[in-house]
Protein backbone atom coordinates (compact mmCIF):
# COMPACT_ATOMS: atom_id res chain seq x y z
CA UNK A 1 0.00 0.00 0.00
CA UNK A 2 1.22 3.48 -0.84
CA UNK A 3 1.72 5.88 1.83
CA UNK A 4 -1.53 7.71 3.57
CA UNK A 5 -3.23 10.00 1.31
CA UNK A 6 -1.48 9.72 -1.62
CA UNK A 7 -2.01 10.75 -5.32
CA UNK A 8 -1.60 6.45 -5.73
CA UNK A 9 -4.29 5.77 -3.14
CA UNK A 10 -6.83 8.92 -4.36
CA UNK A 11 -6.71 7.25 -7.91
CA UNK A 12 -7.78 3.68 -6.44
CA UNK A 13 -10.57 5.01 -4.39
CA UNK A 14 -11.92 7.01 -7.63
CA UNK A 15 -10.98 3.84 -9.28
CA UNK A 16 -13.23 1.86 -6.50
CA UNK A 17 -16.19 4.63 -6.85
CA UNK A 18 -16.26 4.18 -10.99
CA UNK A 19 -16.78 0.38 -10.00
CA UNK A 20 -19.67 0.90 -7.50
CA UNK A 21 -21.68 3.05 -9.59
CA UNK A 22 -21.15 0.86 -12.55
CA UNK A 23 -22.60 -2.06 -10.21
CA UNK A 24 -24.98 0.29 -9.25
CA UNK A 25 -26.36 1.23 -12.95
CA UNK A 26 -26.25 -2.54 -13.60
CA UNK A 27 -28.30 -3.82 -10.52
CA UNK A 28 -30.80 -0.92 -10.86
CA UNK A 29 -31.18 -1.09 -14.69
CA UNK A 30 -34.87 -1.29 -14.65
CA UNK A 31 -34.63 2.32 -13.23
CA UNK A 32 -32.28 3.49 -15.36
CA UNK A 33 -29.75 3.44 -12.37
CA UNK A 34 -32.21 5.67 -10.16
CA UNK A 35 -32.22 5.25 -6.91
CA UNK A 36 -33.14 8.05 -4.19
CA UNK A 37 -31.28 6.08 -1.51
CA UNK A 38 -27.92 5.59 -3.74
CA UNK A 39 -25.68 6.65 -0.53
CA UNK A 40 -26.58 3.51 1.04
CA UNK A 41 -26.15 1.43 -1.06
CA UNK A 42 -22.65 2.75 -2.04
CA UNK A 43 -21.88 2.86 1.42
CA UNK A 44 -22.82 -0.50 1.59
CA UNK A 45 -20.82 -2.34 -1.30
CA UNK A 46 -18.04 0.35 -0.61
CA UNK A 47 -17.53 -1.30 3.23
CA UNK A 48 -18.16 -4.89 2.18
CA UNK A 49 -16.89 -5.69 -0.91
CA UNK A 50 -13.92 -3.16 -1.21
CA UNK A 51 -10.72 -2.54 -0.35
CA UNK A 52 -11.96 1.34 0.67
CA UNK A 53 -11.62 0.56 4.67
CA UNK A 54 -8.06 -0.48 4.09
CA UNK A 55 -6.90 2.73 1.32
CA UNK A 56 -8.34 5.34 3.39
CA UNK A 57 -6.52 3.69 6.65
CA UNK A 58 -9.60 3.23 8.65
CA UNK A 59 -13.16 1.46 8.52
CA UNK A 60 -15.93 4.37 8.29
CA UNK A 61 -18.99 3.97 10.48
CA UNK A 62 -21.47 3.26 7.52
CA UNK A 63 -23.94 6.24 8.38
CA UNK A 64 -20.77 8.36 8.36
CA UNK A 65 -19.71 7.27 4.94
CA UNK A 66 -23.31 7.79 3.84
CA UNK A 67 -23.41 11.26 5.14
CA UNK A 68 -20.16 11.89 3.46
CA UNK A 69 -21.26 10.38 0.02
CA UNK A 70 -23.91 12.90 0.18
CA UNK A 71 -22.44 15.88 0.82
CA UNK A 72 -19.80 15.38 -1.58
CA UNK A 73 -22.08 14.79 -4.04
CA UNK A 74 -24.32 18.59 -3.06
CA UNK A 75 -20.32 20.03 -3.30
CA UNK A 76 -19.80 18.32 -6.55
CA UNK A 77 -23.56 19.66 -8.24
CA UNK A 78 -22.97 23.11 -7.01
CA UNK A 79 -19.43 23.41 -8.22
CA UNK A 80 -18.73 24.72 -11.40
CA UNK A 81 -17.35 21.91 -12.61
CA UNK A 82 -17.46 24.00 -16.11
CA UNK A 83 -14.32 25.70 -14.68
CA UNK A 84 -12.17 22.33 -13.61
CA UNK A 85 -11.44 18.80 -15.58
CA UNK A 86 -12.16 16.87 -12.46
CA UNK A 87 -14.26 14.02 -12.87
CA UNK A 88 -16.93 13.11 -9.95
CA UNK A 89 -14.81 9.69 -8.93
CA UNK A 90 -11.55 12.10 -8.11
CA UNK A 91 -13.70 14.71 -6.72
CA UNK A 92 -15.11 12.01 -3.99
CA UNK A 93 -11.51 10.28 -3.67
CA UNK A 94 -9.93 13.14 -2.77
CA UNK A 95 -13.09 14.30 -0.82
CA UNK A 96 -13.26 10.74 1.22
CA UNK A 97 -9.42 11.15 2.41
CA UNK A 98 -9.72 14.20 3.56
CA UNK A 99 -13.03 13.53 5.43
CA UNK A 100 -11.91 10.08 6.88
CA UNK A 101 -8.42 11.66 7.57
CA UNK A 102 -9.49 14.13 10.24
CA UNK A 103 -12.02 14.49 13.32
CA UNK A 104 -15.30 15.94 11.67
Amino acid sequence: MTAAGSGGDNDQIAALLREVAETHHRVYRITDGADDDWASWYADWLLGLSELPELLGVRPVRSHLVHALVQLDREYVSADTEDTEELWPAFYARGLREWFSSSR
